[in-house]
């Protein structure tokens, strides 16, 4: 037995505002509206969808992230958008990524990363 695809879902207040958010500044292409969800594709097998819940949105403990070999250009976009960075690219010596932090419409923490861990296997360089 084996799973296809994995998503991630995020309760979110207002679904066109996290479609600006996570369409328009991130650039991930929509796999499915299915109305009050909708499902963003992050890479293959990978996906994020968002759900309306405007009065259950909850961003506590969780962090949605995406690995790029672009962190600094992706800094530069979203805080050029306006996109509230709640820490710069910095290289985190412990866990070996390269990183910075920025906050969705939700307020759900978002990382854009790199690994600078020879261990980490890239799929998409597989």
């Amino acid at each position: 037995m084996t799973f296809d695809a994995a998503i991630t879902f995020l309760l979110v207040a207002d679904l066109e505002r996290s479609h600006h958010f996570y369409a328009g500044l991130l650039g991930l292409p929509l796999a499915l509206d299915q109305g009050s969800c909708r499902i963003y594709r992050v890479a293959e097998g990978g996906y994020l969808g968002t759900c309306r819940r405007p009065a259950g949105v909850s961003p506590e403990g969780i962090i949605v992230t995406l690995v790029s070999p672009d962190v600094d250009e992706w800094h530069e976009r979203l805080a050029a958008a306006g996109v509230p960075c709640e820490k710069p690219p910095t290289l985190n010596e412990e866990y070996r990524v390269y990183h910075c932090f920025f906050r969705d419409p939700d307020g759900y923490l978002v990382e854009i990363q790199e690994f600078r861990d020879e261990r980490w296997e890239n799929p998409a360089h597989s």
